[in-house]
């Protein structure tokens, strides 16, 4: 279901014009970020699946937020009760969306966190 799920958002994005990485666990997650922002080329944002295997999208983005990661992560999650939301956000990310995905909605959160880094722009 996890590969399942990163084809299907993969595609929406690349649709609406983004360029996508994709990684199989938070482990790699944060060592992607990380390098990325090493080598000057940062990701915009962060689509962090919150129940990755190795190491979960909460580990995975605290992580990211004790080595100062200051760019936007969202938070992809199946869990949509208010209580989980608050979760993700106190893990450190910067917003929220639940699976099933809705394009629309994910596209929008996407774009609402990027205009709010502008350094990511």
């Amino acid at each position: 279901m996890f590969r399942g799920s990163q084809r299907l958002i993969a595609h929406a994005l690349k649709k609406a014009g983004a360029e996508v990485t994709i990684v199989e666990n938070g482990q790699l997650a944060v060592d992607a970020a990380l390098q990325a922002l090493d080598a000057g080329t940062p990701f915009d944002a962060i689509l962090m699946d919150m129940q990755m295997p190795v190491m979960d999208g909460y580990q995975a983005t605290g992580v990211l937020r004790q080595k100062n990661y200051t760019r936007p992560i969202i938070a992809l999650t199946a869990h949509a009760m208010a209580s989980d939301r608050k979760k993700c956000i106190d893990a450190g990310c910067d917003d929220y969306a639940t699976k099933p995905i809705n394009r629309a909605v994910l596209t929008q959160t996407i774009f609402k966190q990027l205009s709010q880094n502008t350094t990511s722009i």
